[in-house]
């Protein structure tokens, strides 16, 4: 029987704690090659000399050790190895020269432990993955649950999947890090070096299969992991590919079920992961605030139970609770365009957490530094305009833009067709992109949990002070100076950035897209860092908000073709590469059955195998062959390709030329000097260029530029030039990239 309690485990490691030292070996295990049939083998690295292994509770007979334990065995470039036979699970910690490791636990495997990390083969410690300009990238974003399952044992139906009508062959929580990390090759072979995932944290809650109710930051949710496929193998096979980790982080709210830290109310227990689909797997736990405020809680029915829940969370029926403020404890909602959106509740499973209160700032901050240092390269932040600026610049942001190359970019979710948000600046995508640089607020965060609440009015004191659009701060940093590259001045920058969500909003089309952004850029610090995109779990463009985007397949392809050459860093949500469910609503809760809505089980059009040799270059077979080739496939790994080619794609500055949609994009650092001239849908004329050679990435068509004059002549709709300048100095191509298909050609 396997059950899940906290609360347990906690008394446990304390017992641990007390009686080290005191445990005697009753049992002698051999340093083999062989793990034995039920065997454990464990490699620890260490560049301290050997280490010595101390451990206790192992299935199915228990074997245990005197503290710290015996030596491990070396085996030459700073391994340590240990084989325990005929033991399919138990607990351990190295011991290193007095300094422990964590408590840890394998079960039946060969594991090597490095820097704190366990790994299913033996790791390169020469072979350092090494964070790099997230520009570089472009991004294919997936909600893990509902992407591939390559674990049929860990699929989990939500409580509410009866409602919603989901059935046994497509439980809500289906596709799983295994699934992902099985399909890693399909999205090398589509040309992206970056996947954002869902948030991969703890949750709970009757919906939960998306990860923006959390419940335990501190841990990832079970109902992902597989044997060999915890979130730590997921990021190693991503890097050993050259992909990129994109964790989605909530520092706004977590679920009305608390936090096992700032508001500990639940556990689970469950005997099997299926388990987990009944609401009887929450258990209250024993002593908690909510067990002696409602000691009656299991039976009260559902409307009474989140009352109740609320009660503690944020103190709504008495004012004996939350006596931490770790829950700010307006319990409205809306307040949109007012202070109030960044402390109301936003909805019923998203309670606000008192993002002013530095405890915790500090519990969230130091929660995340760790997935940092488990190796994910960015995040997302999610709901970044319910918490504001001057909040986030204090507090949060300074603990991880100091990590090279590291990088955050938020949610501002702006539902307006011009760049300035209905509350003004305070809540608009731009706004949060810059540092605190007028002096009431470069040192007032009050880092004392008795100064909360001053920090709490300062916030709304904030936010008013900005809701005026004029004395917007504006920059040049995406705009090239005449035909010249020029370095940025990040001095009133926040080391962040955005999803540009007023381009996303007017992106029915890409020329409206275009000029939109055209109109906005003078306001971000710079938007060659924005992350654009046109659908995603949420919304679709303005004129098909509340569905998956559904202009078509040629209006598909002329996105595409913006997205991946103009400023900014291309994001593609899962299974838009062929218009997966177009048109169908895209949430709408546990209403209507996930298979027909814009959250649909993707993992049928990935069956069968396919290897990536390279970004866009790959062998397939089976349904994944046909899904790679069809137009938006075939469109996506030319664009992919051409962008990874030329620097000055992914992080040059621009200016317009005369034309529909025509630009040109310049970047220059060291020894590189890449320049492109960009026309989509249309002719057009590009002046004052260096003279020279320029080469068309799409066709491999040369023209010597003599007089500073590049023309291009009328192309359709989708289709697109990319002149990249070969001439003497500057870092050119060799010719055409990639295959064309229908729109590129």
């Amino acid at each position: 029987m396997f059950k899940v309690k906290k609360l347990l485990a906690l008394l446990l490691a304390a017992c641990i704690v007390l009686t080290v030292g005191a445990v005697a070996a009753n049992a002698a295990e051999d340093d083999s090659d062989e793990v034995g049939a039920g065997g454990i083998t464990v490699h620890c690295y260490s560049e301290a000399g050997a280490p010595n292994i101390y451990y206790w509770n192992s299935l199915p007979q228990n074997i245990t050790t005197s503290y710290p334990g015996p030596k491990m065995t070396a085996e030459g470039d700073n391994f340590y190895k240990y084989t325990f036979s005929n033991v399919t699970k138990i607990n351990m910690l190295f011991v290193t020269n007095g300094v422990q490791s964590a408590e840890l636990t394998r079960e039946t495997g060969e594991w090597w432990y490095m820097n704190g990390r366990w790994r299913n083969k033996k790791p390169n410690p020469d072979d350092n993955w090494e964070r790099s300009d997230l520009r570089e990238d472009s991004i294919y974003f997936v909600m893990t649950t509902r992407f591939y399952d390559g674990d049929t044992g860990n699929n989990v139906h939500c409580w509410d999947d009866s409602n919603a009508g989901n059935p046994d062959s497509d439980p809500a929580w289906r596709g799983d890090f295994k699934g992902l990390i099985d399909k890693l090759d399909y999205i090398k072979a589509l040309g992206f070096s970056a996947i954002w995932l869902t948030p991969v944290v703890t949750n709970g809650g009757g919906y939960d299969y998306h990860g923006y109710h959390s419940m335990d930051m501190s841990t990832v949710d079970v109902r992902y992991e597989s044997d060999g496929a915890t979130y730590d193998d997921l990021i190693d096979a991503a890097h050993e590919k050259g992909i990129k980790i994109i964790q989605d982080v909530v520092w706004n709210h977590t679920g009305n079920f608390g936090d096992a830290t700032l508001c500990p109310m639940f556990t689970k227990e469950y005997d099997t992961i299926q388990d987990l689909g009944d609401p009887s797997s929450m258990k209250v736990i024993p002593g908690s605030e909510l067990d002696q405020a409602y000691p009656n809680y299991d039976n009260l029915q559902g409307a009474a139970q989140f009352q109740a829940r609320l009660d503690i969370l944020q103190s709504i029926h008495s004012s004996t609770h939350n006596k931490s403020e770790n829950y700010h404890r307006e319990t409205s909602g809306g307040g949109w365009g007012q202070p109030l959106e960044q402390y109301a509740s936003i909805e019923g499973d998203c309670r606000d957490l008192n993002t002013e209160n530095p405890n915790v700032a500090k519990f969230l901050t130091d929660t995340y530094l760790g997935y940092v240092d488990r190796g994910v390269d960015a995040f997302r932040l999610d709901t970044e305009k319910h918490i504001n600026r001057w909040t986030l610049n204090s507090a949060y942001f300074p603990k991880f833009t100091n990590i090279p190359n590291f990088y955050i970019f938020g949610e501002v979710c702006a539902r307006w067709s011009e760049c300035i948000n209905e509350g003004g600046p305070s809540d608009s995508p731009f706004f949060y992109t810059w540092k605190e640089t007028a002096s009431p607020w470069t040192s007032n965060w009050n880092n004392n949990f008795s100064g909360w609440s001053t920090n709490f009015e300062n916030s709304k004191k904030h936010y008013t002070q900005y809701s005026s659009k004029s004395g917007m701060p504006t920059s040049s940093n995406a705009l090239l100076s005449g035909m010249n590259y020029h370095t940025p001045d990040y001095s009133k920058a926040n080391g962040t950035g955005v999803i540009d969500f007023t381009m996303h909003w007017n992106f029915y089309n890409a020329n409206q897209a275009y000029n939109t952004a055209l109109g906005e850029d003078q306001y971000f610090n710079d938007s060659t860092w924005n992350v654009v995109y046109v659908d995603s779990h949420d919304y679709s463009p303005n004129d098909c908000q509340s569905v998956r985007y559904n202009a078509g397949t040629q209006a598909w392809a002329e996105n595409m073709d913006l997205m991946f050459t103009f400023r900014g860093i291309p994001c593609i949500y899962y299974g838009s590469e062929v218009e997966f469910m177009k048109g169908a609503e895209i949430d709408v809760g546990p209403k209507k059955p996930l298979a027909q809505t814009g959250r649909a089980y993707f993992g049928n059009y990935l069956e069968g195998s396919v290897n990536a040799t390279d970004f866009s270059k790959y062998t397939a077979s089976g349904t994944v062959q046909q899904t790679l080739n069809s137009p938006l496939c075939v469109h996506l790994r030319q664009l992919n390709a051409i962008r990874r080619a030329v620097p000055a794609l992914q992080k040059g500055q621009y200016k317009t030329a005369s034309g529909n949609m025509a630009f040109v994009r310049r970047y220059k650092s060291g020894s590189t000097d890449s320049l492109a001239c960009v026309a989509i849908s249309g002719g057009a004329s590009f002046s004052g260029l260096p003279n020279g050679r320029y080469v068309d990435a799409v066709t491999g068509d040369v023209q010597n530029v003599t007089n500073g004059s590049l023309s291009v002549g009328n192309i359709g709709k989708a289709n697109m030039r990319v002149y990249v300048c070969c001439a003497s100095g500057f870092t050119g191509i060799n010719g055409k990239i990639g295959s064309t298909g229908s729109y590129l050609k």
